[in-house]
């Protein structure tokens, strides 16, 4: 049997709006929204329209049609080492690469590790990624021209902060930072950080804990509409700003000592 506060509840999610989000598009009250999902109340024909109108699907589909079981993705935990990883596979039990946009990023942070919250992301899947553990990132700034703001960066899971290699580029899900995408240098031995810098040189580097990093995914291919103009290059090289970060690291060492 379809139930429509389940629908209402899946169909929210799949937009990555939260209650009070998806109550001011509709003009309405957060208490109503949570009323509707619960099945304390039923939204009226008007709202229906509107409802239906802001997920791309008609009054019948939204009322008519299961959007749960079928809709949702196998969910699975894999534990590696002191993390645990969701991941979301496909009926052939291939894993899909979900995506994580700029308004869901926030949610993520708390949501990560939680197998409900990542079933609900969008999925797509890109045919010469066929080994490892991807997921997809929309980017916001210009910290990392060309890549403009709202591009997706697909990036490979990385188990290992040890793995890292000094130059590339990663998106990192942080406690304190949220979700980055930059240029990491390993100073993990050395201070417990990473250092992370950014392609243009408005943006200073800053370092961050290991402890602090939730996820770290090393980026393997982007999706863009824009196309980048052949002037839009970044400001250093990739040896420049390892330049920068041992002059850094050099600074904070000898503020270390005079203490």
């Amino acid at each position: 049997m379809v139930k429509l506060n389940e629908n209402i509840r899946i169909l929210r999610r799949r937009l990555s709006l939260t209650q009070d989000q998806f109550a001011q598009k509709l003009g309405i009250k957060r208490s109503l929204v949570g009323a509707y999902e619960e099945g304390r109340a039923e939204p009226r024909l008007e709202l229906l329209q509107k409802m239906a109108e802001l997920f791309s699907i008609s009054v019948d589909q939204l009322i008519g049609q299961d959007f749960s079981a079928a809709a949702q993705p196998e969910a699975r935990l894999f534990t590696r080492g002191k993390d645990v990883l969701v991941v979301t596979v496909d009926a052939n039990q291939k894993p899909n690469i979900e995506f994580v946009p700029v308004k869901a990023a926030a949610g993520y942070l708390n949501g990560y590790a939680d197998m409900e919250y990542v079933k609900e992301l969008p999925l797509f899947s890109l045919p010469n990624l066929k080994q490892g553990t991807y997921r997809a990132f929309e980017i916001s700034g210009d910290s990392m021209l060309p890549l403009m703001p709202g591009s997706i960066v697909v990036g490979e899971y990385v188990e290992d902060l040890g793995h890292i290699k000094n130059g590339k580029t990663y998106i990192l899900v942080t406690e304190r930072e949220g979700i980055v995408y930059k240029r990491v240098f390993n100073y993990l031995d050395e201070n417990g950080s990473l250092f992370l810098v950014s392609d243009s040189r408005q943006y200073a580097p800053y370092q961050v804990k290991g402890e602090e990093v939730l996820e770290m995914w090393a980026a393997k291919a982007y999706i863009s509409v824009q196309f980048p103009d052949v002037s839009e290059k970044p400001d250093v090289t990739v040896d420049q700003l390892a330049s920068v970060v041992l002059d850094l690291q050099k600074e904070i060492l000898e503020l270390k000592s005079k203490k």
